[in-house]
């Protein structure tokens, strides 16, 4: 069980880190606004809802990571004070 929670949250993590990679690129490859050089056309706000809204979900996704593994170093540790 212990190492069951370790490892959920880090596959939690890694697929965050995934999403994140894969909603930063999607944001990178848009293209410019009209007005700048080489913009073809405008990039709306409903064309960056998605992947904004997938960094979003990475963070929260990596901070519930996060906390799992510090419950985890804490159970952890309170089991090897119990046996000591």
């Amino acid at each position: 069980m212990i190492t069951n929670a370790l490892n959920s949250a880090t596959t939690l993590i890694t697929n965050a880190q995934q999403k994140a990679n894969t909603a930063a690129q999607t944001i990178a490859n848009m293209s410019v606004q009209s007005q700048e050089v080489g913009g073809s056309k405008d990039v709306g706000s409903a064309d960056l809802f998605k992947p904004v809204l997938s960094l979003k979900e990475a963070e929260l996704e990596t901070s519930a990571g996060a906390k799992i593994i510090k419950a985890h170093e804490k159970m952890l540790g309170s089991i090897l004070d119990m046996h000591v």
